[in-house]
């Protein structure tokens, strides 16, 4: 990548999938930026030898505040992660208003306000890496997820659509659609849930965090500058 900035920007990074490709980001030698929405989360990555930041990106405020610090003091920001995101399950019937806007405002809308920034720096450099984490439900649906498939969907038709109004400009933009990996959502499957969940993928075990962080490692890089508005599957065959 260019040599004179290897500054990354991941959103929800304290933890999971975020917090992995935030630690391998710093082996590989990447200044990086790690967004979480509580004092103690950005405490742990602080910890981590990672410039540890507040964000609520369901808070207007929240938002604007962290898009102001980012215009005056990480204007050269060349990589952004929107990986940040909730779920608040129920079916359609019961979802209520509230559960269903939480989950679009953090899972999508926040992946729009965080790219409008950032993009404005990396336009000006005409280099950058724009990825965002998405999930297999926004391919297969789920029950009582239709808040949070449906904002993964969008996510994958906001890259598609915005690697075709950068990519001039030197700027690639992809999905990564992970399926079920090993994190604290994972964790509270039960085992009977879990066994039937297994036999639905041909590899017959749940994804590591390691293995999204190895592709986001790949699609950053200057080896992968022919790959733009892609949609990247890894769930074990969960989904072909």
């Amino acid at each position: 990548m260019q040599k004179e900035s290897k500054k990354i920007l991941i959103t929800g990074a304290s933890r999971g999938i975020g917090k992995d490709i935030a630690l391998k980001s710093k082996e590989k030698g990447y200044e990086v930026l790690g967004t979480s929405t509580t004092n103690e989360g950005v405490s742990n990555l602080r910890e981590n030898g990672i410039h540890g930041l507040r964000l609520n990106l369901n808070d207007k405020k929240s938002v604007e505040s962290f898009n102001y610090l980012l215009t005056q003091e990480h204007p050269d920001i060349a990589v952004l992660v929107n990986n940040a995101g909730i779920t608040r399950d129920n079916i359609v019937l019961r979802m209520t208003e509230e559960e269903w806007m939480d989950v679009l405002n953090i899972n999508l809308n926040g992946a729009f306000k965080i790219s409008k920034t950032v993009l404005k720096f990396m336009l000006k450099k005409r280099w950058g890496r724009i990825l965002n984490i998405t999930s297999t439900s926004a391919s297969t649906g789920n029950r009582g997820q239709a808040n949070y498939a449906a904002a993964k969907a969008g996510i994958e038709a906001f890259s598609k659509s915005l690697a075709k109004e950068v990519g001039s400009r030197g700027i690639t933009v992809n999905a990564i659609a992970p399926g079920y990996i090993q994190t604290d959502m994972t964790k509270v499957i039960s085992e009977k849930v879990k066994e039937e969940i297994l036999s639905q993928i041909p590899l017959s075990r749940f994804g590591k965090p390691e293995e999204i962080s190895q592709l986001v490692d790949f699609l950053i890089s200057d080896e992968a500058s022919y790959i733009t508005g892609q949609t990247i599957h890894i769930n074990g065959g969960l989904y072909m």
